[in-house]
């Protein structure tokens, strides 16, 4: 008996260029970056979406029958070429048309996470009577970067989507880490163990809001979580647990995001991830200009004070922390072209802008 010729099908994508599709070729050429029983378990369209996932990544698989040769990061000047890419496809086509639209509590858009690892056990900003508080709770450190910030906006977007508190994460790390965009690679300094430390501490952390002056006092505390289930072994990312990996967002928390949530576009904030502060602005300007109403120039002062703790407060520092932010300003913008900002005299000047979700 004659033996059957593998599986094909025909190119039918606006991506292209996969070519017909040899769905047992592409099988055997992922397995360098995937375990075998993670292979055996995905479907022919899973095999292709992944490959499709991969190649949005910035990773070069060889195709089937060519010869074998390492996976290729994208070049700088090809990621610049993709964040161009993105960006006019964001510009193009709303985010309810491309199905991409998100959302972001509104509280986390205000108080703003560390952006780089910090040993302290609370961060705090103030602004005039107001002061918001980030505090890791038992003994996580606090969240900081890019890696809680996607998360929040998966988990925001899930909640209003589903109006479930109690969200399902996925069977596995590595099928995660793709819904976030983001590449699953191993070793010490991999994104498998920094996400899976990410996603710990972000549950394990509260948000705390508190404004006092001579006549009114008030506060509020919204813990991130009630409770989480995280079935995942960093050893073995691709591997599907017994358990579903879940998380049940906190009663506070959950009403917070689905009564109020910010819209975002979640094409720009994948195409921001490599910037903790542009994710931040690209948020925050997306709120702030939803209810101005004529143009206000922000000291960069109170910036300071709500984008830049990280930075010290000496002449260096406030330098290094205004030339930052003009320069992921420049960056999100690519993600919100109708977003009319600049550098002012003595800050940021905003301005009344179309907005970037536009309304149902």
């Amino acid at each position: 008996m004659k033996e059957k010729p593998p599986k094909t099908r025909p190119q039918n994508d606006e991506e292209g260029s996969l070519g017909p599709i040899d769905v047992t070729a592409w099988r055997r050429e992922l397995m360098p970056l995937y375990s075998e029983a993670f292979l055996a378990n995905r479907s022919e369209s899973e095999i292709i979406e992944l490959v499709r996932a991969l190649g949005r990544l910035g990773v070069e698989l060889p195709r089937p029958g060519q010869p074998a040769r390492r996976v290729r990061h994208r070049t700088a000047d090809e990621r610049r070429q993709k964040f161009i890419d993105e960006a006019v496809a964001i510009e193009q086509t709303s985010a309810q048309e491309a199905g991409m639209l998100g959302y972001m509590a509104r509280v986390l858009v205000q108080a703003t996470m560390p952006h780089s690892s910090t040993p302290e056990r609370q961060f705090l900003r103030s602004n005039g009577n107001l002061t918001i508080s980030i505090t890791a709770l038992g003994n996580q450190p606090l969240p900081f970067g890019s890696y809680p910030r996607l998360l929040l906006a998966w988990l925001s977007t899930e909640a209003v989507r589903t109006h479930e508190s109690e969200i399902v994460l996925g069977d596995s790390l590595s099928t995660f880490m793709g819904k976030l965009g983001l590449l699953p690679t191993g070793g010490r300094w991999g994104t498998i163990p920094r996400f899976r430390q990410a996603a710990v501490s972000l549950f394990a952390s509260a948000v705390a809001c508190f404004y006092d002056d001579e006549e009114h006092s008030a506060g509020e505390i919204l813990k991130i979580a009630d409770k989480y289930n995280l079935w995942w072994d960093p050893k073995n990312p691709d591997q599907i647990g017994l358990w579903r990996s879940t998380v049940r967002l906190s009663e506070q928390f959950f009403r917070e995001v689905t009564t109020r949530p910010v819209p975002i576009d979640l094409r720009a904030v994948k195409a921001l991830k490599q910037s903790p502060m542009a994710l931040d602005l690209y948020c925050w300007a997306t709120y702030r200009v939803s209810y101005l109403k004529r143009p206000t120039e922000i000291p960069w002062e109170l910036l300071k004070m709500q984008f830049g703790a990280d930075y010290a407060d000496t002449k260096q520092g406030r330098y290094e922390f205004k030339r930052t932010l003009l320069m992921a300003l420049r960056r999100g913008r690519a993600g919100y072209r109708e977003l009319r900002a600049e550098e002012g005299e003595h800050g940021l000047k905003l301005a009344p802008s179309r907005a970037h979700i536009l309304p149902r």
